[in-house]
């Protein structure tokens, strides 16, 4: 992050999709809550990718899991931006020590061995993100009704990283098996996120992506804008 760098300018270069969902959020202190959130599961999740060895990449994410645990404590938070504005956002910090921890699965050379392990790292990653996101713009939030949504866009995000190189998928999955399960895991969303209030839904209108994701299909940046911004206005994707 550069210098003269925003959160929001960083999710908007790092995160697209989550940023333009971002943009339907009218409350501006919300929206910047949300954003310091997704800046902060970058962080997390550029770890592996920037390491040359494990170690390194345990020492950076217990930086950020003790951050976390040190605002919990009441301590004075630490001096990083994305840190100090998680600080003044009320999200619950334990909750992001966790997220944290769930990351150190990233440092394993092997991949999850089976769809129950996948899935479990999916919710603890992705999952734990769109709840927080979800009950910080409606406290009233279930985080049940975001776990279909969830799942489907982080499997197709997990998919696009394993064509990059970086694999958190069991080693077998072929993109049709991945594309399947990110059907599933939509039916079950359609259902879900009709308990889901108005308010929350940008935390997870990027799942409106996920379909073409899955099929290994990049929309265009004006298609993207069309899809959330239908998924939004509707609550349908």
């Amino acid at each position: 992050m550069a210098d003269t760098e925003t959160l929001d300018d960083l999710v908007r270069r790092v995160d697209p999709d989550r940023w333009l969902a971002s943009r339907f959020i009218g409350d501006l202190k919300a929206r910047a809550d949300v954003i310091a959130l997704f800046a902060f599961n970058y962080e997390l999740a550029r770890v592996a990718g920037g390491v040359s060895n494990a170690l390194m990449g345990e020492i950076r994410l217990t930086w950020w899991r003790e951050a976390m645990e040190e605002i919990a404590a009441g301590k004075t938070p630490r001096k990083h931006p994305n840190v100090e504005a998680i600080a003044a956002s009320g999200v619950d910090p334990l909750a992001l020590a966790a997220m944290a921890e769930a990351r150190f699965a990233d440092l394993d050379d092997a991949p999850p061995q089976d769809e129950g392990r996948a899935l479990a790292y999916v919710d603890a990653t992705a999952g734990a993100l769109a709840v927080l996101a979800a009950r910080r713009l409606d406290a009233s939030a279930d985080p049940h009704a975001v776990k279909g949504a969830a799942r489907a866009y982080g499997l197709a995000g997990l998919w696009r990283l394993k064509q990059a190189g970086r694999s958190r998928l069991p080693e077998d999955w072929t993109q049709a098996d991945v594309a399947r399960r990110v059907a599933d895991q939509l039916k079950a969303a359609r259902v879900e996120l009709k308990g889901l209030p108005v308010a929350a839904f940008p935390a997870v209108a990027p799942v409106a992506l996920a379909s073409a994701y899955a099929k290994g299909r990049d929309p265009s940046e004006l298609e993207k804008k069309a899809r959330l911004t239908w998924s939004v206005a509707t609550g349908l994707f």
